[in-house]
């Protein structure tokens, strides 16, 4: 079942991990908000969004079949008791690529670009969550042979990104690094990891 590109489960429950916070962008349109551990999959042309510091977000779309989307994840691996769970890098990008599968994607046509992985964590350079987490996302879709046609990560700028996903197109704009809005919200959430046990529960941005 499809709701203005809102997949709901045969018994009409939300699927684990999928964004739901649509709202309508003076500039953009019609838009919804994908927040870390969440992703989202559509074949309109509506604006996903989210904001990065040093989490990833994947952009994956079948250009033939006009279908795609955005996953948002803070860290490569969880642990064994962590489960399939959005907010780490593999569950994110197996939940998402599953999605679009689901909704008519051919994975011989998969193409990607990815975003973020910003140093913005203060006093954590020495954990390279960002440069983690970048290396994973291109490991991963490497592996999984879906090429990356566009790329902007690490450094140490936060992001906006808005992809359209039955055209591939992506828009991303740069914060000042003197916002510290962003590593704000995910210091918070990396400390929210340990005590929430499925992810999307925790609205952040």
């Amino acid at each position: 079942m499809t709701i203005a590109g809102f997949s709901l489960a045969s018994n009409g429950v939300q699927e684990v991990g999928l964004a739901s916070h649509f709202f309508h962008d003076r500039g953009l349109g019609r838009a919804v908000k994908v927040l870390p551990g969440e992703f989202f999959v559509s074949d309109e042309e509506i604006a996903i969004q989210t904001v990065l510091g040093s989490c990833i977000a994947a952009c994956i779309w079948d250009g033939a079949r006009k279908v795609g989307g955005m996953n948002h994840f803070m860290l490569p691996e969880g642990g064994a008791d962590d489960g399939e769970s959005g907010r780490y890098g593999v569950f994110a990008m197996e939940l998402l690529i599953n999605a679009l599968l689901k909704r008519g994607a051919s994975r011989a046509n998969l193409k990607s670009k990815i975003f973020g992985g910003g140093a913005v964590m203060r006093g954590f350079t020495s954990l390279n969550v960002g440069e983690k987490n970048a290396r994973f996302v291109e490991k991963f879709l490497s592996t999984e042979r879906i090429p990356v046609v566009s790329r902007d990560l690490c450094d140490v700028y936060p992001r906006k990104v808005v992809f359209y996903p039955a055209s591939g197109r992506a828009l991303m704009k740069k914060l000042p690094v003197t916002d510290h809005t962003v590593e704000i919200m995910e210091q918070k959430y990396g400390k929210s990891l340990a005590t929430t046990p499925k992810a999307g529960d925790v609205e952040l941005f």
